[in-house]
């Protein structure tokens, strides 16, 4: 028998499905994060008005504080909860469905690991994996091409697995990067990850239908799901190489971040590290200022010492 919605139910579908379109079409988001953001706007509602009827004028601070308070008492390990409850927030702002912007109102949830330096390895480390993976006979070549991308030019690993074949301009020299918000970039590509490219694809890619680059070593030859492959292959080559991961959750963003700590230790700036990340903020860039010690030192205030002398 099929379920026939209420009043109220039908709203709230009308409601979710705009709030849908205005995060694709409006904020370009990332599959991943819509359906989160989509999730955490529908526990909202059900916190705040259950089965009844949804009345987004009457929304105050409190109700979005309280439902914030609710969720990180559950599990206090979720703090994405507050950005996805913002950017549903701003949206009905943005559709006149509340008289202010209630988004204003939420705090943002405290992030303790801002104040920790970017994990990052050294140079000699980044060469170790690389020639580690090189080496593997099985999987080599593709998985050297994979990492040499994210090491070299920084590349997500969502943005690696997402490459496509027509996405490599061989002519010109240069790679279109698939970015996060659905934003595309043009990357150079260097003769070292040039010829890492050309040799996994002569000898190793399978005869793929698809025209994503790296796919499975197995047939049918798919497309990887997620970017677990690339934290498994260099977890896998950490062990291999002797070195101790820097968390225990290896994540493949220890490239990027490895990459951005050689160049600021380079003399590169604030903004070329950005650039080269391709960051949309330079709030994200600033993590890196840590890494600077001499800038630090040079705006350092004197520390005081006992009658007052400096």
């Amino acid at each position: 028998m099929t379920d026939i919605l209420t009043e109220a139910g039908a709203a709230r579908a009308v409601l979710l499905t705009d709030f849908e379109d205005y995060l694709v079409k409006q904020r370009g988001l990332s599959p991943r994060t819509i359906y989160h953001t989509l999730r955490f706007a529908n526990r909202f509602l059900d916190h705040r008005f259950g089965e009844g009827a949804i009345n987004l004028p009457g929304l105050r601070p409190a109700d979005v504080i309280g439902f914030i308070e609710h969720v990180l008492t559950a599990a206090r390990r979720d703090r994405t909860v507050a950005t996805h409850v913002r950017t549903f927030l701003q949206y009905l702002f943005a559709r006149a469905m509340t008289a202010t912007n209630l988004a204003l109102s939420l705090p943002r949830t405290a992030k303790h690991w801002r104040a920790r330096l970017p994990r990052h390895l050294s140079p000699g480390g980044i060469e170790a994996v690389l020639a580690c993976v090189r080496d593997n006979p099985r999987s080599g070549t593709r998985d050297y091409a994979m990492l040499l991308i994210m090491a070299r030019l920084g590349l997500r690993a969502v943005e690696v697995i997402a490459i496509q074949l027509d996405d490599i301009d061989w002519r010109a020299g240069e790679l279109t990067v698939r970015g996060k918000g659905q934003l595309h970039d043009r990357l150079p590509i260097s003769p070292e990850v040039g010829d890492a490219l050309s040799t996994y694809l002569r000898a190793e890619r399978g005869p793929a239908i698809c025209r994503t680059l790296f796919v499975t070593h197995r047939a049918p030859y798919r497309p990887f799901k997620d970017g677990q492959i690339v934290n498994a292959i260099l977890k896998e080559a950490l062990k291999a190489t002797g070195q101790k991961p820097v968390t225990p959750y290896v994540g493949s963003h220890l490239l990027r971040h490895s990459l951005a700590t050689q160049l600021v230790n380079a003399g590169a700036s604030l903004d070329e590290v950005g650039d080269v990340l391709r960051h949309r903020s330079r709030s994200s860039t600033m993590i890196y200022a840590r890494l600077d010690i001499d800038g630090l030192r040079s705006v350092a205030m004197p520390w005081p010492v006992t009658g007052g002398a400096q």
